[in-house]
Formats: structure tokens, C-alpha cells, sequence
């Protein structure tokens, strides 16, 4: 490369400048300070001219035939001494003039006379792994700069060679503004001056190899509607009105709280009125997904993950964006909007979160600088087999800085009120999913995630200390123990846990014909027996709701009336049975089809009176629980339960009794799981006296048979079940009852 004479400019850094690997562009670019005065140096490719301000005089700037786009403008000692004061008081020095062909003019304070926007805490909190505002840092960030309006990025990627920002701002052209890396951090930084929100980026990383890529921000807080995968720069402007909830949530005891949780994919819950290819906006199922739940009584939502993923076919489970609410239904705002409506509804709102793993679509976090930096290099530890993703290196504490940063993320940005942390399971082991010869053992040999344990309980631990009444959930489907015990007691300190054995063995025992039921019995009493282990939630969720498994309405047998009766008795024995239940979309209606993620789910089938039967159904079954305190406030204590029955398998019952919290309120639930109705059934009861049903899901309301005790039953003293009270009640065909004692009655 051959340079004019005089210009005193290092070769070597102009190689770097052009092949995207010159670490320290401020080295090169912008002021410095020479013998005869100063220079300005500026980048520029596709420029005609460059000249600079200097306290509103032009300074003509040099073209460098040998370096197209290179610059250089001299200035006297005099203009040299201004800029140097007014740096160093942290003022704007001067401003750059560039000229294209097409005659178009951009103006605006050069990036290189700026200093970094992160300070040495930053950075050494970044490199300890110990930020928890981690993406109030990384990321792109419009603010005022040394009173300068733009955007500062920040990108971790220790081993790249080199790093730039690239955009429509520079018509994606990185060797136009390259970033400087800040040390031993890892760290690229570069406020670029008038960049503004709304605008899209990206970075192109050169490896160590010389090849490069053009990566998405992996703290980019907001990115382009798929397929297209730029980051998007964003900063929110909404004021929330959540104040009452959220000071509310901070007195409450969630494990003691009725909690019944309405699981929602939020592209396919509704489509658009005016158009069915489009899915509801945020802002949009604000108003109609919040009221939905309001009428029909549900305390708390759960969206399926609504992270940025490129895959709609993943529902979210594969995400590429950690830190960006998926462009699919609105702008961030649109969904803190969406939360702060929920929230004055009085509905909780919960995530899915995915730690266990990421796709590894080359725009993402795979291979993010050319090695394996956020997954592990050997495949027996960073390839996940059952979804060919990459696995997170939990060890790495940049990595585990960036999952607990994101977990709080959501509840600092956005309100939420908890996470449903997904596939634990696959967190937990090393040898999950994998036979012998294709996993690598822990330290100590075992077969044990060591880090990623630590991992959760760092997470669990950092939520519940700085969001008092939030909740941690995981979708754990092995034994694990403690996965909802404390830290402090060796547990993995999540509140609760989905009970899949309980939901496979309910779905089993159901799927039988009830001929067939008393072979099967163990199934419906066996969760009894490990209920109080864990603080679990009773999911019936969208996994089981697909990939053939049929709909819960087509897993029952029978005609389409006992298909119906079967689902309303499932629904009352689950709102019944110790722990919080969460129902998937669509169960509550009786939806028919199996769970179409591209479409809706099928709402004209509430006007046939067993559809619309089973909604009313749940409607009520949330108002009852709400208000009665047997149900909900002993879920985790075996002292808020008792058998009455247990062990009529011939007859396809069960009865219980639920206590609350003082022990002076209590509920009796009898199912009858048979198409044959059940007279003179006797039941033994706590007190002597008047009973009324509060719940028979075989009411005609619901579109059932409409048998039952008339609403009113009297216990005497007469033992029975081991109880010193009896009384002799109608058990309806394929259905649930509540009776209460007439003094709880409302």
C-alpha cells in the first residue's frame, strides 16, 4: 500500500482498516495530534469529498487516492488546541461534511473523536460474569453521548480479529465504522452518532481464519419480522399503570393462592377478523385474550416462548433473539402495553423461557466469533440430539452472565409475573437423550449438569430475591429431587414444577373405555402418593395436544356426549386435586382438532350446546376455586388432603376432601368415572348436617344428563370411610361433584 509522503499513517492499521480487522480504529481515525498542528483522519468509502467543522470553520479534508475513502483534513496548531480542550471537558469538537456523486450530504459529529461508552465497572463486571443489567450495556442503546445524539453498541466476542457495525446508516458497508475492542473484555464498542431507533443493524465478525460473518445482536432488545434477521435499534417510551398489581404481588404467597393458569400460543389463539392469515397483534390480545381470561375466571396466562425465533414451526422453543419480544405481533411496547392491561384485569402473566438450548441458524449465536462461544466445541456436550440445537455452555461465565441477565430481563422490562422454565430435564443431565459413548461425565464422574444446575439456582435464587411474588416454574419430567425445595436446602429453588406423571397417567386412564377403567385405577390414586415431594402444577398443555396425540375431546372415549361428559369429569377431578392446574387453549371449549399452530383455534364450535357447555363448565369451576379456600390454600401440605375413597375400582370412584389453611373449611369431591349412574352411593363426611353441591359437572348447564341430589344433601351420624358422618348421594354418569357444608355457602 503506498501512501503520499508526510501523512505519517500506519500501513499496517490501514490493512487492518480494510480487511475489517484493525482492533483499535480510533488509533487511526478521527483527531491526533502532530507536530505541525493536528489531523483528522476519516473513513468514508463511496465519498466524493469530506471536510470538517472546527468551531464553525471548514477544514478540507484529502483524498487518499491509494485508500479509497480515506481522508485526511490538517489543522493549525490553533484549531488543534480547540478540539483538545473541548475534549477533554467532554464537549462535541467537531462535526464531519460527506459528499457523494449522487450530490446527497450527510453531516454529523465524527464517531472517532468520541470516547467509550462503557467505564471500567462495566467492563469489569461484564468480564466477572457478575452484571446483572447486562442488557443495559451490550446491545444497541440510543442516548446522548458528550452531548451527542446516536446509539452506542457493544458486542462480546473475544476472539473476532475484527468487528463493525453495519446498517442501512452505512449501507452496510463495515469497514466504514469499525468498533473498538476494549481490552481483555471481549468487548467491541462504538457510539455512532445519529443512528436512531427504528434502524436496523447487524455485525460483521471477522474470525481468526480471516473469513467473516454478518451476525444478529445476541442483546439486540427488539429485531426484524422473519424471515428477515436484522436487529433493530429500540428504547421504550411507555409509562406503565401497574403499580397496585405489582405492589399486591409483592405481599402475596403465590404456593398458598388460587393459581389457574390458561396456556396460550399467541399466533394461533385468534386470527384476525378482517384477515385469517394475520395473527392478533399485542395489542390486540390485550383487550380480547385479556378479557377472555377475565370471563372466564383464569388468575394467570402463560404465552408459549415469545422470544424472537425465526421458525414459527419451533412455536418459540427455538430462539435466536433472548432479549427481543418477536417482532410477530408489535414492537416491545406493544407487548409492555399488553402485560399492563393484563395486569389491571387482575391477570398474571407468565413466560415460557428456553435455556436448554438455540437453533443454529448462522445469523445467531452459533459459532457467534468464528469458535464456540456461547455452546460447547465438543459435540458430546454442546449438540443437542433430539432437536440438532446447540446446547448453552453453562460453565462459561459469560454465558451464564448472559441466560440470568435475560431471565431478570423479563421481569425488570416487561413486568412479567414468572417463567415456565423449559426442558430442565435436559438442562440437569449430561446423558440426556444420549446412549453410552455420546455424553462426557462431570468432574466427579457422574452423569450430572454440574453447571447448569448452579446455573438454576443462581436464576431462581436472583428472581425471587428482587420480585418478591413472582413465580419460578420448571418442566422437569424425571424424579430430579427438590426442583421446587430451596437453595438452601440443597433443592434447585424453583416454587414449582409440572407434575407430568400426573398428566400422563390421568390421560391414560381416561383414554380407556370405563369398561376397562378398574384395570387401570392405580393411575388416578397413584399421584397421591408423591403429591407433596414437589410443589407441583397439574398441566394439561400443548404437548399433549399434538403430533397425533388427538385433542384432549378426542382422547375420550365413547360418542360425542360421553366424549363431552369424559372431559367435563377430567376437568373437575383436576381442579379438585392438590396442586395448580393449567389448562392449554382450546380444552376449554372442547376443541375437536388437534392444535394447528399456523391457524385458530375453532371458535364456531361454541355454538353447539356440548362446546359451549364445557366453556360455561370451566367458567365455573375457576369462580368456585377462587372462592373457596379448601381448594387452593393446603395444594403443597398433606394436611389440606384426605381419602374418603381410594379404592372403588369396580366402580370407577374416587372421592377426597380438601382442607384450608385453618382447617375449618373443607370440600368433598367424588367422581364417578363410569356411564353408570351411581344411586344410594354412601359417603362418609366430616360433619353432620346440610351439604349443597357446588359443583356437578353433569348439569344440564354444562350440557350433561342433568342428574344429581337436587342440590341439597344431609350427612348424619353414621360412620362411614372412616369418617364419623355419612351420607347417601346420586352419583351422576361420567362426573365430577363438589359438596360443601352449608355454612360455606356465599
Amino acid at each position: 500500500m503506498t501512501l503520499p509522503d508526510g501523512l505519517g499513517l500506519d500501513s499496517k492499521s490501514l490493512k487492518g482498516l480494510l480487511r475489517g480487522t484493525l482492533g483499535d480504529p480510533h488509533s487511526l481515525l478521527g483527531f491526533h495530534r502532530t507536530a505541525d498542528g493536528g489531523r483528522i483522519v476519516t473513513f468514508h468509502p463511496g465519498a466524493t469529498h469530506v471536510l470538517s467543522v472546527v468551531a464553525g470553520q471548514q477544514v478540507p479534508a484529502l483524498s487518499i487516492p491509494s485508500v479509497p475513502g480515506l481522508f485526511v483534513g490538517e489543522v493549525s496548531p490553533a484549531r488543534a488546541d480547540e478540539i483538545e480542550a473541548k475534549l477533554a471537558a467532554g464537549e462535541l469538537a467537531y462535526t464531519t461534511r460527506v459528499g457523494a456523486d449522487d450530490g446527497t450530504l450527510r453531516d454529523g459529529p465524527d464517531p472517532y473523536c468520541l470516547p467509550p461508552t462503557l467505564g471500567p465497572t462495566d467492563l469489569h463486571l461484564l468480564g466477572e460474569g457478575r452484571d446483572r443489567f447486562l442488557y443495559r450495556h451490550l446491545g444497541a442503546h440510543p442516548r446522548t453521548h458528550q452531548g451527542v445524539d446516536g446509539t452506542a453498541f457493544a458486542v462480546w466476542a473475544p476472539t473476532a480479529l475484527g468487528v463493525g457495525v453495519v446498517g442501512d446508516f452505512n449501507g452496510w458497508d463495515a469497514t466504514w465504522l469499525p468498533m473498538r475492542n476494549l481490552g481483555g473484555s471481549g468487548i467491541w464498542e462504538l457510539f455512532v452518532p445519529t443512528v436512531s431507533e427504528g434502524e436496523t443493524y447487524k455485525y460483521r465478525i471477522t474470525h481468526q481464519d480471516g473469513s467473516s460473518a454478518y451476525k444478529a445482536d445476541p442483546v439486540a432488545q427488539a429485531m426484524e419480522l422473519p424471515p428477515r434477521t436484522a436487529s433493530v435499534v429500540t428504547r421504550s417510551h411507555f409509562n406503565w399503570s401497574d403499580g397496585t398489581w405489582l405492589r399486591s404481588r409483592a405481599a402475596a404467597q403465590p404456593l398458598n393462592n388460587p393459581m389457574s393458569t390458561y396456556e396460550v400460543h399467541l399466533g394461533s389463539w385468534r386470527r384476525s377478523s378482517s384477515d385469517p392469515s394475520r395473527p392478533l397483534s399485542y395489542l390486540e390480545l390485550a383487550d380480547q385474550l385479556g378479557n377472555y381470561c377475565v370471563k372466564m375466571g383464569f388468575t394467570h396466562v402463560e404465552l408459549m416462548p415469545i422470544a424472537e425465533h425465526p421458525f414459527g414451526g419451533s412455536w418459540g422453543y427455538q430462539v435466536s433473539g433472548y432479549f427481543a419480544p418477536t417482532a410477530r405481533y408489535g414492537t416491545p411496547d406493544d407487548l409492555r402495553k399488553m402485560v399492563d392491561i393484563f395486569h389491571n384485569l387482575g391477570v398474571g402473566v407468565l413466560l415460557d423461557w428456553v435455556p436448554g438450548h438455540f437453533p443454529r441458524d448462522e445469523f445467531a449465536l452459533n459459532r457467534f466469533d468464528g469458535t464456540a462461544l456461547y455452546e460447547h466445541l465438543d459435540p458430546r456436550l454442546g449438540l443437542h440430539p433430539d432437536w440438532d440445537t446447540a446446547i448453552f455452555n453453562y460453565g462459561r461465565r459469560e454465558v451464564r452472565n448472559f441466560l440470568v441477565a435475560n431471565a431478570l430481563y423479563w421481569f425488570d422490562e416487561f413486568h412479567i409475573d414468572g417463567l415456565r422454565v423449559d426442558a430442565v430435564a435436559s438442562m440437569l443431565y449430561l446423558d440426556y437423550s444420549r446412549k453410552e459413548g455420546q455424553w462426557l461425565p462431570n468432574r466427579f464422574g457422574g452423569r450430572e449438569n454440574l453447571e447448569a444446575i448452579d446455573l438454576l439456582r443462581e436464576v431462581n435464587t436472583l428472581v425471587y430475591r428482587e420480585h418478591p411474588g413472582a413465580v419460578m416454574i420448571a418442566e422437569e419430567s424425571t424424579s430430579w429431587p427438590g426442583v421446587s425445595r430451596p437453595t438452601y436446602s440443597g433443592g434447585l429453588g424453583f416454587g414449582m414444577k409440572w407434575n407430568m406423571g400426573w398428566m400422563h397417567d390421568t390421560l391414560d386412564y381416561f383414554a380407556n373405555d370405563p369398561v376397562y377403567r378398574k384395570f387401570h385405577h392405580n393411575r388416578l390414586t397413584f399421584s397421591l402418593m408423591y403429591a407433596w415431594t414437589e410443589n407441583f402444577v397439574l398441566p394439561l398443555s400443548h404437548d399433549e395436544v399434538v403430533h397425533g396425540k388427538g385433542s384432549l375431546l378426542a382422547k375420550m372415549p365413547g360418542d360425542d356426549w360421553q366424549k363431552a361428559a369424559n372431559l367435563r369429569a377430567l376437568l373437575g377431578y383436576q381442579w379438585a386435586h392438590p396442586g395448580k392446574q393449567l389448562l392449554f387453549m382450546g380444552g376449554e371449549f372442547g376443541q375437536r382438532a388437534e392444535w394447528d399452530a399456523d391457524g385458530e383455534l375453532d371458535w364456531f364450535l361454541l355454538e353447539q350446546p356440548l362446546h359451549h357447555g364445557l366453556q360455561l363448565l370451566v367458567a365455573d369451576l375457576n369462580r368456585s376455586y377462587r372462592a373457596e379456600p379448601a381448594l387452593y390454600q393446603r395444594d403443597f401440605a398433606p394436611e389440606g388432603f384426605r381419602w374418603i375413597d381410594a379404592s372403588n375400582a369396580d366402580a370407577n370412584v374416587i372421592a377426597f376432601l380438601r382442607f384450608s389453611a385453618d382447617g375449618t373449611r373443607h370440600l368433598a369431591c367424588v367422581c364417578n368415572f363410569s356411564p353408570v349412574p351411581r344411586y344410594g352411593y354412601r359417603l362418609g363426611l366430616p360433619e353432620k348436617g346440610g351439604y349443597y353441591e357446588l359443583l356437578n359437572t353433569d348439569s344440564h348447564y354444562f350440557a350433561g344428563s342433568n342428574q344429581g341430589n337436587l342440590g341439597g344433601i344431609m350427612s348424619v351420624q353414621a360412620p362411614w370411610h372412616g369418617l364419623p358422618n355419612s351420607t347417601s348421594l346420586t352419583l351422576p354418569p361420567l362426573a365430577t361433584i363438589w359438596i360443601v357444608p352449608e355454612s360455606q355457602r356465599p
